[in-house]
């Protein structure tokens, strides 16, 4: 095969650094679009940022030369870097969690991620995380999973 097809669409979460709330509301627009900003220039398309004053959510994909983990590592380092000059102390955890998307699913995430406020109200990010993991069918010990 002479070509390379891959769509590889993610949905990517991750907190801030101990789940601090350092992300202010009246920043979270601008702050999105910096990290859209990051991926536009690593080649990443974007289909949805959103989140909350302690996590994000981003629907991705990835092109194919590009591993997950170096995507994020840009757009963590990149992005924190830029909100310090806000933020003295910001900093995102050390992991994060990436859930693969079926093309017939990126609306419904796009919807939810974009719903991040309206859905906080009802759950919060602990209980967001974990229903994440579960619906994904990925085993994981809840004493290790926020540290």
């Amino acid at each position: 095969m002479s070509h390379t097809y891959v769509q590889n669409v993610i949905h990517v979460v991750f907190s801030t650094k101990e789940r601090r709330k350092q992300i202010p509301s009246e920043m979270k627009e601008r702050f999105w679009s910096y990290i859209a900003g990051i991926c536009k220039h690593e080649g990443i398309f974007v289909h949805a940022i959103g989140g909350m004053e302690d996590h994000i959510h981003l629907l991705l994909q990835i092109p194919p030369t590009m591993a997950l983990a170096d995507g994020v590592r840009t757009i963590k380092t990149n992005s924190s870097s830029w909100m310090k000059e806000f933020v003295n102390d910001f900093a995102w955890q050390q992991g994060y969690s990436g859930f693969g998307v079926s093309k017939s699913n990126i609306p419904v995430v796009v919807r939810y991620i974009k719903n991040q406020e309206q859905h906080h109200k009802k759950m919060s990010f602990e209980e967001e995380f974990r229903a994440l993991l579960e619906k994904h069918g990925i085993e994981f010990d809840p004493k290790y999973m926020f540290g």
